[in-house]
């Protein structure tokens, strides 16, 4: 493995685990935390943020970072939008 792909691996497991544990602890956090999935805004955030990562130029590593990047953007757009409210 790229020694560039272990930080970002690392912190999307880290991430991945801290949610099944909120939901062992508060069943139904787990649709909370990843609504931003059905949000087109927070969606296109994403999915830009990864895409201009990903074209840096950096191979494998710059294409983990910006699926990090674009996922992290997208949950601080659909918690900003609905804020909000």
């Amino acid at each position: 493995m790229d020694a560039g792909l272990i930080a970002p691996v690392v912190i999307a497991a880290a991430l991945v685990i801290r949610t099944a544990i909120a939901e062992l602890r508060a069943p139904g956090t787990t649709r909370a935390t990843w609504a931003f999935t059905h949000d087109p805004a927070a969606v296109a955030a994403g999915i830009t943020v990864t895409g201009v990562a990903a074209l840096s130029g950096g191979g494998w590593p710059s294409l983990a970072w910006g699926l990090l990047a674009g996922a992290l953007t997208g949950h601080l757009v659909h918690q900003a939008r609905h804020r909000r409210r």
